[in-house]
């Protein structure tokens, strides 16, 4: 058919695949609490002129969609001073201790933010957040089988995260907030609408915890 693109094997399963350019340079710029900028100068092509680009050094952060019997997943409400909202979310954090198994510190956040622990877990999806501007790579797990957090043994949460509200909605009602538009958080929407999608075969075809992460910082 006139304009149609041929379809290909390699079309037909699309996967993102390293790209190594010639580094040139590579400088901090700005050095912060949590994460730093670097203004790397590189080459496109071996014959091209040299690019300069600044970015947020990110150490990789995981989220948590926690999902329970009844299909039911709990979302966080928190507020986000650099957009001045209140956004939903679902628990998430840094990858800032230094040799932690991934899921291991997506346990962490989900003990601290949520006051629960887990039986079952499994990978989502794995994402870059803000590719243009920054190398944080985000993966998002799927906890079931949930239990609380014994009293004694919750994590004090202070500043923003004093003022964390929980909410358990249905998977479908989330999936139409996505939708709407009422949800913003991209860890929550990225996380929801695999669960969604995943939920077509029973949660078959979702990759263990322990799957391979080529694409975080740390396993390149």
């Amino acid at each position: 058919m006139p304009g149609t693109p041929e379809t290909t094997p390699a079309a037909r399963q699309v996967s993102d695949a390293p790209s190594p350019r010639r580094l040139l340079s590579s400088e901090k710029v700005y050095e912060g609490r949590i994460w730093d900028v670097v203004s790397d100068t590189f080459q496109l092509q071996d014959t091209g002129d040299a690019l300069t680009r600044d970015y947020i050094d990110h150490p990789g952060a995981v989220a948590v969609l926690p999902m329970n019997a009844q299909g039911e997943i709990l979302l966080l409400k928190q507020y986000r001073h650099p957009v001045g909202m209140d956004l939903w979310e679902v628990p998430a954090g840094l990858l800032d201790v230094e040799g932690e198994d991934f899921v291991v510190g997506a346990a962490r956040e989900l003990a601290e933010e949520a006051d629960l622990a887990a039986a079952t877990w499994n990978v989502l999806a794995d994402v870059f957040n803000s590719p243009g501007s920054s190398s944080e790579a985000i993966r998002i797990y799927l906890a079931r089988d949930l239990t609380e957090v014994p009293h004694a043994d919750r994590h004090e949460r202070t500043d923003e995260e004093a003022e964390i509200e929980f909410h358990w909605i249905s998977l479908d009602e989330a999936v139409a907030s996505v939708l709407a538009g009422r949800l913003h958080n991209p860890s929550a929407v990225v996380g929801i609408l695999a669960a969604a999608a995943a939920r077509a075969d029973g949660y078959a075809g979702i990759r263990p915890a322990d799957a391979p992460w080529p694409a975080h910082p740390s396993q390149r």
